[in-house]
Parts: structure tokens; C-alpha cells; sequence
């Protein structure tokens, strides 16, 4: 497998977030309560969906010497009371970026979500493969 150095995988990730602002509309986090699937090409379960968030377009905010942040997301209503389990980001264009577990790959404030609540991510940073 190959190995990238520190700085290209910092210019691989600044350039992800081409393909995530692609499209017309702005790339979305969508929040689920049940099993994360084996991979992206399995269908998200619309009934276990907690809460879509909309990132900024653009979406890259800056690029830090060991990750990039990308700009917060607009502040959206839960629409099912629930435990975030994972998340799958897809981009302007409705494409499936990449699914996250909601505890190994992300730092969440809360992952208990309440039907009527609002919730946002201030901080998005993705930081290179080790």
C-alpha cells in the first residue's frame, strides 16, 4: 500500500473537498441510530435518519499542519429522538463521500439527539490515514 507523505495527504484531503462541494446543492452530514453499513454502496435506512446537517459552500475553511477543517454546518431540527451511531456524508451532487462512526471517527459534543432539538457541528476536521 502506498504511503503518502504528511503534506500530500493534506493536499489529497484539501482536494476531497472538490469532490464534496460538487453539484448545485450544498454537501450534507446525515445522522443515523442504527448499524453503520459494511460500505457506501449500501442504502442508508430513511427510518433511522436523526437529522441532516448542510455544510458552507465552499466547504474547506483552512488547512492545519496535521489536518484540513472544513467550515461548520448550518444549524438543523432533529426529526427522531435517538443515539447518533454513524453518519454519511454525501456531496453537492447527492453522492455518497464517505460513512463515519459516530464514535471511533468523530468527536461529538452529544450523541443523544431529542425530535425537536437543534443540533450543528462546529467543528469539522479530517485529519490523514497513519
Amino acid at each position: 500500500m502506498i504511503r503518502p507523505s504528511l503534506n500530500a495527504s493534506l493536499s489529497l484531503l484539501q482536494a476531497l473537498t472538490l469532490f464534496i462541494d460538487k453539484g448545485s446543492a450544498n454537501a450534507t452530514f446525515v445522522f443515523y441510530d442504527d448499524a453503520k453499513p459494511t460500505n457506501t454502496t449500501i442504502t442508508a435506512s430513511e427510518l433511522a435518519k436523526l437529522v441532516t446537517l448542510e455544510l458552507e459552500k465552499p466547504s474547506f475553511k483552512k488547512i492545519n499542519a496535521d489536518s484540513i477543517e472544513l467550515m461548520p454546518t448550518t444549524e438543523k431540527t432533529v426529526i427522531k429522538t435517538g443515539t447518533a451511531i454513524w453518519a454519511r456524508l454525501y456531496n453537492g451532487e447527492g453522492q455518497v463521500v464517505a460513512d463515519f462512526d459516530c464514535v471511533t471517527d468523530m468527536t461529538l459534543n452529544t450523541r443523544n439527539l431529542v425530535l425537536g432539538g437543534s443540533w450543528k457541528l462546529d467543528s469539522i476536521t479530517f485529519k490523514p490515514s497513519t
